[in-house]
């Protein structure tokens, strides 16, 4: 008879927790009796895949499995020591309760919602008390991960492991493959961006989600550029956008529309019943996100933005020279 996978993860993390010395894989599979039915009904194939996925999710679950040398044998072994599997005293007061509870509900749009939940659980049965806002129970906050792009960045950035995808600059006709090292995610204005180390460039850069395309694959190896310490991915992102530049560029834009653009305008000039002119900090990125609004907005001034914005305008539109 089959055994429930709730008690085979159950009956691996009590081998793993106490047991003295690593236990190799046949040890565990003489001491599990759903991989012993696994390995006598299939293969060592078969045993093998069930006891990688099983080991994966209990890492996922948060016991910390070491890998060592058996002492025995001299093959690869597993264990989980209780000193590095037991948390401190959790002594939260009402305040960080609650900034916690909030943080787990942001995620309930992502696929994020059943961790976040399951977060929430294990802190109250550690004693942390959460008590429910009714006060304010129909406003949700939230924030949404629609990108596929988004949950294998999230889980390449905690794991520390490097990735590559296709990416389409903004302008750019076709999509360029990217070979990156992810730091962190952020949302800023509505969109999400990675910070990481591009290793075909050699420094650091910031890619919007949005603009991934493909799938986002995982490769072997260690990072091979230093991580910072701290990653603002919000302040690279507004640096790259013009947020606290000196110099300041001159647009018209169409009534009605553009709002994120006209929220960050200095000054807003009605023209007539079809066109405003902004006053817009002009900094490094600014050509690409003026040339997503299309026949939307005119660049006026400096030239060498409008210059920008009509290139990137040409190459989406295939035009190679003015005129065509």
């Amino acid at each position: 008879m089959a055994i429930a996978k709730a008690e085979r993860l159950m009956n691996l993390a009590l081998c793993l927790m106490n047991t003295r010395r690593p236990l190799s894989k046949k040890e565990l599979r003489e001491s599990v009796e759903a991989y012993r039915e696994a390995w006598q009904q299939g293969s060592e194939d078969a045993f093998n895949r069930m006891f990688e996925r099983d080991k994966d999710d209990l890492r996922e679950l948060g016991l910390v499995i070491d890998v060592d040398e058996n002492a025995l044998d001299g093959e690869v072994g597993y264990l989980a020591r209780r000193d590095r599997n037991r948390l401190p005293e959790i002594a939260l007061d009402a305040e960080e309760a609650a900034a916690l509870a909030l943080a787990a509900r942001v995620w309930q749009q992502a696929k994020m919602s059943g961790a976040a939940s399951g977060a929430l659980q294990k802190l109250r049965a550690a004693g942390v008390p959460f008590v429910e806002d009714r006060e304010h129970g129909a406003l949700e906050p939230r924030i949404p991960g629609r990108e596929a792009a988004f949950e294998p960045l999230l889980t390449a950035a905690r794991d520390r492991r490097p990735v590559t995808f296709d990416y389409r600059k903004a302008g750019a006709a076709t999509a360029e493959p990217r070979s990156v090292e992810p730091w962190a995610l952020e949302c800023w204005r509505g969109h999400w961006y990675l910070a990481g180390y591009d290793r075909d460039r050699g420094s650091a850069r910031v890619f919007r989600l949005s603009r991934i395309t493909g799938k986002v694959r995982s490769r072997a190896g260690a990072f091979t550029g230093e991580v910072p310490e701290h990653v603002d991915v919000r302040a690279v992102v507004a640096r790259f956008a013009g947020e606290g530049a000196t110099s300041v560029a001159v647009v018209r834009v169409r009534s009605g529309a553009a709002y994120p653009l006209r929220q960050r305008a200095l000054e807003t000039r009605p023209l007539d019943a079809d066109w405003d002119e902004l006053d817009i900090p002009h900094g490094n990125g600014l050509g690409a996100d003026l040339a997503e609004y299309g026949p939307d907005v005119i660049v006026i001034g400096p030239e060498d933005l409008r210059a920008d914005v009509i290139d990137r305008l040409r190459a989406v539109a295939g035009l190679a020279e003015v005129g065509q």
